[in-house]
């Protein structure tokens, strides 16, 4: 396939994809010698295989980039610190996630450039990626990355981190008095986390009895099944998401521990968490980190607006004070 002339396409477009394949490679060697065994083997075959991907679009592009960007490079040494620190859970969802971002900007680059002179490149890459890389992470990382309970934790961090911020917000507008605002908070935060647990004990446990009896029901009439793997546990998804509700909600709640007498230090310790939060949820789902940041930083000040409102009404119609 002859290269593309400079006019053909997009500089930006080119010079990122040759980065990201440049990163995805420097990860792989990265990762491969923090592990051992099966793990090791299926970085190596990831590495010979980015390796072909990185010099194919350097030729296709005729552009040759063999040093990261710094926000690049400070996300390298970031997911590096997290797999040295958490081991080969970490790992595995780190190459899961690899594979989810990759194989969406593939089919993004498909949809733009299908019908010109890059959708035959683009074409053999997504094959690649679906054939080859994709199924050789699916191999190592099946049976051994849960994603309930990964949404789990998130759910209920989300939860208690945006929920008691906006009731600590709500408080203050209300009462104004920081030991009345941290017992409020306190005593919302465990009983929203004792709700959330409830709820997701007895969602999971009608899901698992429907299940049960369709089941029953196929065993009866003759019917081959199989059985469920990774199937989810109540009370174990309960208590994950009960415990992250928690662990969430002290975010907001701290700096009223510490002597906070308004919110916001509450909503600047909240946002700094939600803005991690995002990062590694965006990482993870292989969206934009930018609109995922973005999108939870605009629901958190619309609750502390909404909830500190709500308070300063409180206080003004009915009285109330402390």
């Amino acid at each position: 396939m002859s290269l593309l002339k400079p006019q053909q396409h997009d500089d930006r477009l080119a010079r990122s994809l040759i980065l990201d394949e440049l990163f995805d490679l420097s990860l792989y060697t990265a990762l491969r010698d923090l592990t051992v065994g099966d793990v090791q083997g299926v970085l190596d075959e990831l590495v010979q295989v980015e390796t072909t991907h990185f010099a194919f679009w350097q030729t296709f592009f005729n552009l040759q980039l063999t040093t990261l960007d710094l926000p690049r490079r400070l996300k390298l040494r970031g997911i590096i610190l997290a797999c040295r620190l958490f081991g080969t859970p970490a790992i595995h969802l780190v190459l899961q996630a690899i594979e989810v971002y990759g194989v969406r900007k593939y089919l993004t680059l498909w949809k733009a450039y299908k019908d010109g002179p890059l959708g035959a490149a683009v074409k053999d890459i997504l094959t690649d990626e679906f054939k080859h890389e994709d199924t050789v992470v699916t191999k190592l990382t099946e049976r051994k990355i849960n994603p309930e309970r990964i949404r789990n934790i998130f759910l209920g961090m989300n939860d208690g981190l945006v929920e008691i911020l906006g009731a600590v917000s709500g408080f203050f507008g209300a009462f104004g008095d920081a030991v009345t605002v941290l017992i409020a908070a306190s005593t919302t935060a465990v009983a929203g986390s004792l709700s959330m647990g409830a709820g997701i004990y007895v969602a999971i446990s009608s899901e698992k009895e429907i299940k049960a009896t369709e089941l029953a029901k196929q065993q009866f009439l003759g019917t081959d099944t199989v059985a469920a793997e990774m199937e989810e546990q109540p009370l174990g998804s309960a208590l994950v998401v009960g415990v992250s509700y928690i662990v969430g909600a002290m975010v907001p709640v701290l700096p009223v521990l510490f002597g906070a007498k308004d919110a916001l230090f509450s909503l600047l310790t909240a946002g700094s968490m939600i803005i991690l939060v995002s990062m590694v949820l965006a990482f993870l789902s292989g969206m934009e980190i930018k609109k995922r940041i973005l999108t939870n930083l605009v629901i958190i000040a619309c609750a502390v607006a909404i909830t500190y409102a709500i308070g300063l009404l409180a206080k003004t119609l009915w009285g109330v004070s402390v």
